[in-house]
């Protein structure tokens, strides 16, 4: 099957230049005791580093520590890792993976195919969002062979074993300190010490088996403000920044000691509605995104830094983005006659609507703290659907807490960022988010054609009928109005030019690999 992401990904490295600031390299020894280990600023994302729980394998992966059989490259393509080559059967059920000899994980055990075999199974059995990539019949070792026998035929089996969650373990550990100290993996580092919100310093592992690995010691360090996080860089308390927006880029302008990298998103934020409560109601989930200005968003509020949103997913993938018809674009006019069709009225004067039935009509709106521009796009929909007369509340909580609230669908409104094509295909994501049937869907989104679609996609081979079905798919999430997709934001990374090798990828599991060096003059 054709891979995806080479399809319209745009990557520009650029060399900033600002004169007036302090030097980036700042103290020599401002980074760590001994003046020579590299700091990355990173956002909170996980209080445990159990790669099972919830979405924090990404967490392992990301700072170096976790690998998984196969992974993507720069163009987005799937190429070999812990497993060096693979295949499937004529029936196409079964994939078998020839694991790689002479890997270690980082305490020394030897990497067997009895040992992948076990960890995958426990990926399965600890987190119910694996059986969304693919139904899993069974999972055999022959000589140096893993076997992976899918109970339907599946065309995304390689790329989700991608995901971090599948990621290998070392399952004859103590796997129940894997959450404070971090999981036994195969990467080029390993956990020396955890402390969330705060910082996760890494080591070199000294079994990796794919090339010297350059840093002794690497810093995770957690800056959640972003202008707090852009200083640190400035100041040289950190060497790399992620997540950093368009406005940070205007700080660095003229300064030759920092680099920036930038890349067009493969990420959409869109906000779940929840059918359990009032937004059952169809008529009311139109007016609510036809009352969102989208293009302003992002083309003011975040100054260019993304692309106005109405489908799942982005146009930076060839998914049909410009053949959609999105019937519920801005038109806060419309809104209010929907509204008022509906029998939502302004009952007592205080500017906003009450439900048909006569009940206040409040709806929570959950956001998390991790990322800065979601707070941008639900402060700009909360006061677009004040306009239209629908009161909406903030909840501002952690990313953890998020989760959480999600998982128990306890929300009117969920803001959410997610990579759309984590197996380097956007089905997984379609399925995750509206299949009636995805322990992940809990906002009672139902419709039996999509989830009759997505199913067939799993079997679909074909590139041109997948494509197909991908675009009828989305058509149905949008004539539902299921869902608020906010924009589709460009990913930023800022360096210092000491820093080496370090890179944005498409799919954006690796921020610290074994390619990343720091050069303190």
């Amino acid at each position: 099957m054709k891979n995806w992401l080479g399809r319209g990904i745009k990557l520009a490295l650029l060399v900033l230049t600002v004169g007036s600031l302090t030097g980036c390299g700042g103290d020599e020894d401002a980074a760590s005791p001994e003046g020579k280990d590299l700091t990355i600023g990173v956002t909170s994302f996980a209080d445990t580093l159990e790669p099972t729980e919830q979405y924090f394998g990404w967490v392992v992966t990301r700072y170096g520590v976790g690998e998984t059989l196969v992974k993507f490259d720069e163009e987005g393509k799937i190429v070999p890792s812990l497993a060096e080559e693979w295949d499937v059967s004529d029936d196409n059920l079964t994939w078998n993976f020839k694991i790689r000899p002479e890997v270690k994980f980082s305490n020394g055990t030897e990497l067997t195919p009895e040992i992948v075999k076990a960890s995958l199974e426990r990926s399965f059995e600890l987190n119910p969002r694996s059986e969304t990539f693919f139904k899993l019949d069974s999972i055999t070792v022959n000589g140096d062979t893993v076997s992976i026998k899918t109970a339907v035929s599946s065309a995304v089996v390689p790329g989700s074993l991608a995901d971090p969650l599948f990621l290998i373990v070392d399952t004859t550990a103590d796997t129940s300190k894997f959450a404070s100290d971090g999981p036994i993996c195969t990467g080029p580092y390993a956990v020396e010490s955890f402390n969330p919100t705060v910082d996760c310093i890494l080591v070199k592992n000294e079994n990796y088996w794919d090339g010297e690995v350059p840093l002794e010691r690497v810093t995770m360090k957690c800056i959640d403000d972003q202008a707090i996080r852009s200083m640190a860089l400035q100041n040289g308390e950190i060497q790399v920044a992620y997540n950093l927006k368009t406005e940070n880029a205007k700080e660095f302008e003229g300064n030759p000691e920092i680099k920036q990298q930038e890349l067009d998103s493969l990420r959409s934020t869109y906000a779940f509605m929840n059918q359990n409560g009032p937004l059952k109601d169809l008529k009311l989930r139109q007016a609510m995104i036809r009352s969102l200005d989208r293009e302003t968003y992002a083309e003011k509020l975040l100054q260019g830094g993304a692309t106005p949103g109405k489908a799942p997913i982005p146009p930076t993938l060839d998914f049909g983005f410009d053949e959609l018809v999105d019937e519920n674009y801005f038109d806060p006019e419309s809104a209010k006659e929907l509204l008022a069709e509906a029998g939502y009225e302004d009952k007592d004067d205080d500017g906003f609507v009450e439900q048909p039935n006569g009940d206040p009509l409040d709806l929570e709106f959950v956001i998390y703290t991790s990322r800065e521009e979601l707070n941008v796009y639900a402060q700009a929909a909360q006061a677009n659907l004040k306009d239209v007369g629908i009161k909406v509340t903030l909840n501002t909580v952690s990313y953890e807490t998020a989760m959480d609230l999600r998982d128990s669908g306890s929300f009117d409104m969920l803001i959410w960022n997610v990579l759309v094509a984590n197996t380097g295909d956007p089905e997984n994501y379609l399925r995750d988010n509206w299949h009636s049937e995805s322990p992940t869907n809990v906002n009672d989104y139902n419709n039996p054609k999509v989830d009759e679609l997505i199913d067939q996609l799993t079997t679909t081979f074909d590139e041109n009928e997948r494509r197909d079905l991908d675009i009828e798919i989305q058509q149905l999430i949008m004539d539902d109005a299921a869902t608020m997709f906010f924009g589709y934001e460009t990913t930023y990374l800022f360096h210092t030019d000491q820093v080496k090798g370090i890179q944005l990828y498409p799919i954006d599991y690796y921020w610290l690999t074994k390619d990343v060096t720091f050069e303190r003059e």
